[in-house]
């Protein structure tokens, strides 16, 4: 038998993509140069070397990145997308006084059904362009904002709000609940989008509503994505109503369990026994560096979780308290406040960064099987970066490059599950003129109405 017997058949395949550096994830964190990746009906199929790529594989569509790192598409595991269009009305103030006298009252008068639909595409356009190809959302009519995400092709979690009190979208927590089944029935075959329960804090909502999240989560294995020790404020309030802090109380209801799939996010104010807690409970924690540093809330200490084997996924939070969505930022900051919080410059190094933008995102949601690396058998939700430019040259580690140096500018191609989303740094579902003329009308209306 001769060694050219010895090789796999040749197969055709839908796309494969060649580049300079490939950036996998997972099972190896590394960037393996000249590899490529074989994709077909949505599906990576292969990563190998770009010589035994050509040799293997014929394609469809074959695309030479000649001077790019190709990478598991980004992960943004908190966010409140229709606030996009909120970005900048109450800037430089602290978490309650931002909340209670702007955010909530803007809110109250302008959120609708057409505010949710076009804030959320003006969202997922920016996120795209940003290498973002799968996020979780927490904001009323998550029903509408799923049917955009679906509709554009973007993977998505929707943790329906659930608040004591009621809101443009519900009249309280039994109805928000009785929404957020309809619409996990709704979505329950879908490759794309997925439904959680998002009760908003521990101070917005009571024992009970909390005790019947935990039923239905453990009954139909249903996420739960809670803003948690957001605040020192958070903790010392609890302290003085409830003679426990938030962590100990979910702990005691149940919903800081083995078994909860619970998203934990900001976690700024912890002690021994909180970790301790969320250590053994499985739960993951979403890291919201930017937006913890505008609002002064506090520092998340990442290092100290990571340590202690759980897992850290990164968020945007809301364009209002941001005020962008670009999770190469997030990840450039994690690691630099990682490392002053730890006071260790080893702390939360560059392939952590980016470990916690896109596998440990995809954790945090569940989605591990699906997405967050480049492996066989994920889906194809893949990204391109092009690294010939000034603030990343010379080039000795581009993972490096990625984290410390790289602008989210530098994306200029995204799929999800093979689907094109950016060519050549255009945005293929949505006009982006239409998109901004949409958010000056909205900016005009709203400025107007302050005078």
């Amino acid at each position: 038998m001769t060694e050219r017997d010895n090789r796999p058949p040749e197969r055709h395949i839908d796309m494969l993509l060649h580049a300079q550096w490939v950036i996998p994830v997972a099972p190896n964190n590394a960037a393996l140069a000249d590899h490529s990746v074989a994709v077909h009906e949505g599906k990576i199929v292969d990563v190998l070397p770009s010589d035994k790529a050509s040799a293997r594989y014929t394609a469809d569509k074959t695309i030479h990145f000649e001077s790019h790192a190709i990478m598991p598409g980004l992960i943004n595991a908190h966010g409140h997308a229709p606030m996009s269009l909120f970005r900048g009305i109450a800037d430089d103030l602290p978490l309650m006084e931002w909340l209670n006298d702007h955010i909530w009252p803007a809110e109250g008068r302008w959120v609708s059904e057409d505010f949710v639909r076009d804030g959320t595409e003006l969202a997922i356009a920016e996120m795209l362009k940003a290498g973002t190809t799968c996020y979780s959302d927490m904001y009323f009519f998550p029903e509408v904002a799923a049917k955009v995400a679906d509709q554009v092709g973007i993977r998505a979690q929707y943790v329906c709000p659930v608040l004591d009190f009621p809101t443009i979208w519900g009249d309280g927590p039994d109805d928000y609940l009785a929404k957020a089944l309809e619409l996990a029935i709704a979505y329950a075959e879908s490759s794309l989008i997925t439904v959680g329960l998002g009760p908003h804090a521990p101070y917005t909502v009571s024992d009970q509503p909390l005790e019947n999240i935990r039923d239905l989560s453990t009954e139909y294995d249903i996420p739960v994505q809670i803003h948690l020790h957001e605040t020192q404020h958070e903790v010392d309030e609890a302290l003085v109503e409830k003679a426990e802090r938030p962590i100990a109380r979910l702990k005691r209801l149940g919903l800081i369990s083995p078994g909860i799939p619970l998203q934990c996010v900001h976690m700024t104010a912890l002690d021994d026994q909180d970790i301790a807690d969320i250590q053994a409970s499985g739960a993951s924690v979403v890291h919201c560096p930017e937006s913890n540093l505008k609002l002064a809330s506090g520092f998340c200490p990442t290092q100290q979780l990571l340590d202690a084997d759980i897992n850290v996924a990164l968020g945007t939070d809301g364009a209002a308290s941001n005020n962008d969505l670009d999770l190469f930022g997030e990840m450039r900051t994690a690691a630099l406040i990682g490392k002053a919080i730890a006071k260790n410059a080893s702390a939360i190094n560059a392939r952590t960064a980016i470990e916690m933008a896109t596998i440990n995102g995809a954790r945090a949601l569940g989605l591990e099987c699906v997405c967050g690396s480049l492996e066989p058998g994920k889906e194809a939700d893949i990204i391109a970066v092009n690294l010939a430019q000034l603030n990343t040259q010379p080039s000795y580690d581009p993972i490096s490059d990625i984290v410390y140096s790289l602008a989210a500018n530098q994306v200029d191609s995204v799929w999800v599950a093979g689907r094109p989303q950016l060519v050549n740094h255009e945005l293929v579902e949505f006009n982006e003129k239409t998109l901004i003329d949409k958010a000056i009308r909205w900016s005009t209306k709203i400025s107007a109405s302050d005078e």
